[in-house]
């Protein structure tokens, strides 16, 4: 197993069919003890229930600091020790630039990227205690490639965000043995995705990957788990893009 014994905090990953919720299960059953933390609470606990045994369902608001300090606390208490954080919360809106309001602007870039900041900041103290751990930060193509299918500019500049933030992470925290990376995912079909596709669209974007398919959230919850073991030992500070070929630089 390529977690056993691990601890690992995946933010967003209550969502049935989402990469968050695929990332918790991919790590359970690779051995780590997983902290499923979601802003609704009942959904977490049930998705950390279903798991199985010896793991953590938390309600928090990746955007309240205080929220996240009194989860990361809980997670102390409970398992004593943070080695892996999975930054996947995220939120998105179709909008154009000049439709764009300050309270969308707000609200994207609250989540995406104050989000991962602040995640960040609280579970680095404990991984600096015990010698090291793993930053795996959900980006998206939409960053690479200015603008994605359903994300708007503003969405497009929080995940940009996000890259340069892990790469300042990782060069900061190598020294700890704190290892900070981050994953573009393409297309995946998940919860948000699921009921904005329609068959012409979906084909034509199906053609334009070398693929030739849309990604699984299984797709991007696979490259989380070889970010987070010691299977990438030796990476800090890249982008791993999870698009089929869908961009290509």
């Amino acid at each position: 197993m390529l977690l056993k014994e691990k601890v690992a905090i995946i933010t967003g990953a209550a969502s049935q069919r989402g990469i968050g919720r695929a990332t918790a299960a991919c790590f359970a059953h690779q051995g780590a003890r997983v902290v499923v933390l979601d802003l609704d609470e009942s959904a977490a606990q049930r998705t950390a229930l279903e798991l199985g045994s010896g793991h953590l369902g938390l309600a928090a608001n990746v955007t309240d600091a205080e929220a996240i300090q009194r989860a990361v606390a809980e997670v102390m208490k409970e398992y004593g020790r943070i080695d892996v954080l999975v930054n996947n919360a995220g939120i998105t809106q179709p909008v154009k630039t000049l439709e764009i309001g300050l309270e969308d602007y707000n609200r994207i870039l609250d989540v995406n990227l104050r989000g991962t900041l602040l995640m960040s900041q609280a579970v680095i103290p404990a991984m600096q205690r015990q010698g090291g751990g793993s930053i795996v930060c959900l980006s998206s193509v939409s960053a690479q490639r200015g603008g994605g299918i359903f994300g708007g500019p503003h969405y497009s500049a929080a995940k940009a965000g996000v890259l340069g933030l892990t790469k300042a992470m990782a060069r900061e925290f190598g020294p700890d043995q704190i290892r900070v990376n981050a994953l573009t995912p393409g297309l995946i079909q998940t919860d948000i995705t699921g009921g904005l596709l329609h068959d012409e669209r979906r084909h034509a974007i199906i053609d334009s990957i070398p693929l030739g398919r849309l990604g699984a959230a299984d797709d991007v919850a696979h490259a989380a788990l070889f970010l987070a073991s010691d299977l990438s030992s030796y990476l800090t500070g890249v982008t791993l893009d999870v698009n089929g070929g869908m961009l290509i630089h």
